[in-house]
Protein backbone atom coordinates (compact mmCIF):
# COMPACT_ATOMS: atom_id res chain seq x y z
CA UNK A 1 0.00 0.00 0.00
CA UNK A 2 2.59 2.51 0.94
CA UNK A 3 4.42 1.79 -2.44
CA UNK A 4 1.37 2.82 -4.54
CA UNK A 5 0.90 6.25 -2.56
CA UNK A 6 4.59 6.57 -3.07
CA UNK A 7 4.04 6.42 -6.14
CA UNK A 8 0.97 8.62 -6.56
CA UNK A 9 3.07 11.33 -4.83
CA UNK A 10 5.63 11.24 -7.24
CA UNK A 11 3.18 12.08 -9.48
CA UNK A 12 1.93 15.27 -8.20
CA UNK A 13 3.94 18.08 -9.44
CA UNK A 14 3.02 16.50 -13.14
CA UNK A 15 -0.64 16.85 -11.92
CA UNK A 16 -0.03 20.20 -10.94
CA UNK A 17 1.29 21.38 -14.38
CA UNK A 18 -1.20 19.87 -15.89
CA UNK A 19 -4.05 21.56 -13.61
CA UNK A 20 -2.23 24.92 -14.58
CA UNK A 21 -2.37 24.32 -17.85
CA UNK A 22 -6.17 23.98 -17.72
CA UNK A 23 -7.46 26.61 -15.53
CA UNK A 24 -5.30 30.33 -14.99
CA UNK A 25 -5.60 30.50 -11.25
CA UNK A 26 -2.92 28.90 -9.08
CA UNK A 27 -5.35 28.16 -6.22
CA UNK A 28 -7.92 26.38 -8.33
CA UNK A 29 -5.45 24.31 -10.08
CA UNK A 30 -4.23 23.35 -6.68
CA UNK A 31 -7.53 22.34 -6.07
CA UNK A 32 -8.41 20.27 -8.79
CA UNK A 33 -5.00 18.44 -7.84
CA UNK A 34 -6.17 17.94 -4.32
CA UNK A 35 -9.27 16.55 -5.38
CA UNK A 36 -7.61 14.56 -7.88
CA UNK A 37 -5.09 12.87 -5.11
CA UNK A 38 -8.21 12.69 -2.92
CA UNK A 39 -10.20 10.54 -5.35
CA UNK A 40 -7.27 8.38 -6.23
CA UNK A 41 -6.52 7.67 -2.86
CA UNK A 42 -10.46 6.35 -1.81
CA UNK A 43 -10.35 4.58 -5.02
CA UNK A 44 -6.52 2.65 -4.85
CA UNK A 45 -8.14 -0.14 -5.55
CA UNK A 46 -9.00 0.58 -8.91
CA UNK A 47 -5.23 1.15 -9.79
CA UNK A 48 -3.77 -1.66 -11.02
CA UNK A 49 -0.19 -2.42 -9.20
CA UNK A 50 3.09 -2.69 -11.55
CA UNK A 51 1.67 -0.27 -13.78
CA UNK A 52 2.93 3.90 -13.86
CA UNK A 53 -0.05 5.51 -11.94
CA UNK A 54 0.36 8.55 -14.31
CA UNK A 55 -2.01 7.43 -16.44
CA UNK A 56 -4.80 6.89 -14.47
CA UNK A 57 -4.31 10.33 -12.61
CA UNK A 58 -4.26 11.95 -15.55
CA UNK A 59 -7.85 10.48 -16.64
CA UNK A 60 -9.22 11.04 -13.00
CA UNK A 61 -8.15 14.99 -13.17
CA UNK A 62 -9.10 14.79 -16.92
CA UNK A 63 -12.56 14.00 -15.61
CA UNK A 64 -12.78 16.42 -12.66
CA UNK A 65 -12.03 19.03 -14.87
CA UNK A 66 -14.51 17.68 -16.98
CA UNK A 67 -17.15 17.79 -14.49
CA UNK A 68 -16.22 21.46 -12.58
CA UNK A 69 -16.97 22.93 -16.54
CA UNK A 70 -20.00 21.44 -16.72
CA UNK A 71 -21.09 22.59 -13.54
CA UNK A 72 -20.04 26.13 -14.43
CA UNK A 73 -22.09 25.75 -18.17
CA UNK A 74 -25.23 25.02 -16.03
CA UNK A 75 -24.53 27.91 -13.32
CA UNK A 76 -23.22 30.15 -16.01
CA UNK A 77 -20.25 32.04 -14.09
CA UNK A 78 -17.24 32.49 -15.92
CA UNK A 79 -14.25 29.49 -15.79
CA UNK A 80 -11.44 31.74 -15.61
CA UNK A 81 -10.68 35.36 -15.65
CA UNK A 82 -10.22 37.08 -18.70
CA UNK A 83 -7.03 39.20 -18.58
CA UNK A 84 -6.96 42.57 -18.57
CA UNK A 85 -4.78 44.86 -22.18
CA UNK A 86 -1.20 44.36 -20.39
CA UNK A 87 -1.62 42.14 -17.41
CA UNK A 88 0.16 39.58 -19.04
CA UNK A 89 3.49 41.45 -19.09
CA UNK A 90 2.75 43.68 -15.80
CA UNK A 91 6.15 43.37 -14.62
CA UNK A 92 8.82 44.18 -17.06
CA UNK A 93 10.79 41.05 -17.62
CA UNK A 94 14.56 40.83 -17.75
CA UNK A 95 14.92 38.18 -20.43
CA UNK A 96 13.40 37.60 -23.90
CA UNK A 97 12.62 33.92 -22.73
CA UNK A 98 10.47 35.25 -19.84
CA UNK A 99 8.30 37.04 -22.75
CA UNK A 100 8.23 34.33 -24.84
CA UNK A 101 7.10 31.80 -22.40
CA UNK A 102 4.50 34.30 -20.88
CA UNK A 103 2.86 34.52 -24.49
CA UNK A 104 2.72 31.21 -25.32
CA UNK A 105 1.09 30.40 -21.94
CA UNK A 106 -1.13 33.43 -22.40
CA UNK A 107 -1.97 32.02 -26.26
CA UNK A 108 -2.45 28.29 -24.58
CA UNK A 109 -4.96 29.47 -22.41
CA UNK A 110 -7.00 31.52 -24.94
CA UNK A 111 -7.40 28.44 -26.90
CA UNK A 112 -10.31 26.11 -25.69
CA UNK A 113 -10.07 23.59 -23.43
CA UNK A 114 -10.42 20.59 -25.75
CA UNK A 115 -7.79 21.62 -27.67
CA UNK A 116 -5.53 23.09 -24.92
CA UNK A 117 -6.05 19.27 -23.24
CA UNK A 118 -5.29 17.51 -26.59
CA UNK A 119 -1.73 19.72 -27.04
CA UNK A 120 -0.66 19.83 -23.13
CA UNK A 121 -1.11 15.53 -23.08
CA UNK A 122 0.94 15.09 -25.76
CA UNK A 123 3.14 17.88 -26.43
CA UNK A 124 4.04 18.63 -22.89
CA UNK A 125 3.16 15.51 -20.94
CA UNK A 126 4.65 13.34 -23.38
CA UNK A 127 1.09 10.96 -24.09
CA UNK A 128 1.09 9.10 -26.98
CA UNK A 129 -1.99 9.90 -29.58
CA UNK A 130 -3.50 6.72 -28.13
CA UNK A 131 -2.56 7.27 -23.94
CA UNK A 132 -4.07 10.80 -24.60
CA UNK A 133 -7.06 9.75 -26.65
CA UNK A 134 -7.78 7.26 -24.06
CA UNK A 135 -7.03 9.69 -21.07
CA UNK A 136 -9.67 11.98 -22.70
CA UNK A 137 -12.27 9.57 -23.75
CA UNK A 138 -12.46 10.51 -27.26
CA UNK A 139 -10.90 8.66 -30.68
CA UNK A 140 -7.37 9.11 -31.70
CA UNK A 141 -9.09 11.09 -34.98
CA UNK A 142 -10.34 13.17 -32.84
CA UNK A 143 -7.51 14.27 -30.23
CA UNK A 144 -5.14 14.56 -33.63
CA UNK A 145 -7.70 16.87 -35.10
CA UNK A 146 -7.91 19.10 -32.30
CA UNK A 147 -4.07 19.00 -31.46
CA UNK A 148 -4.04 20.02 -35.24
CA UNK A 149 -6.24 22.64 -35.21
CA UNK A 150 -4.80 24.19 -31.74
CA UNK A 151 -1.27 24.31 -32.83
CA UNK A 152 -3.17 26.61 -35.72
CA UNK A 153 -5.10 28.81 -33.36
CA UNK A 154 -1.52 29.06 -31.39
CA UNK A 155 0.45 29.91 -34.30
CA UNK A 156 -2.54 32.45 -35.41
CA UNK A 157 -1.97 34.13 -31.95
CA UNK A 158 1.61 33.76 -31.60
CA UNK A 159 1.67 35.73 -34.87
CA UNK A 160 -0.26 38.37 -33.56
CA UNK A 161 1.08 38.66 -30.37
CA UNK A 162 4.91 38.92 -31.87
CA UNK A 163 3.69 41.60 -34.62
CA UNK A 164 2.22 43.63 -31.92
CA UNK A 165 5.10 43.09 -29.15
CA UNK A 166 7.29 44.88 -32.27
CA UNK A 167 5.30 47.63 -32.53
CA UNK A 168 6.00 50.64 -30.80
CA UNK A 169 4.15 53.77 -29.93
CA UNK A 170 6.59 57.48 -30.15
CA UNK A 171 4.76 60.52 -29.07
CA UNK A 172 5.87 64.09 -29.86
Amino acid sequence: MDDKKAAILSEIPRLRRYARSLLRERDSADDLVQDCLERALVRLDNWQTGESPRRWLFTIMHHLFIDQMRKVNRRGEAAMLPLEAGEAQAAPADQVETIASREIMDALQAISPDRRAALVMVAIEGFSYAEAANILGVPAGTLMSRIARGREELRGLLDDSSRRRSIRVVEK
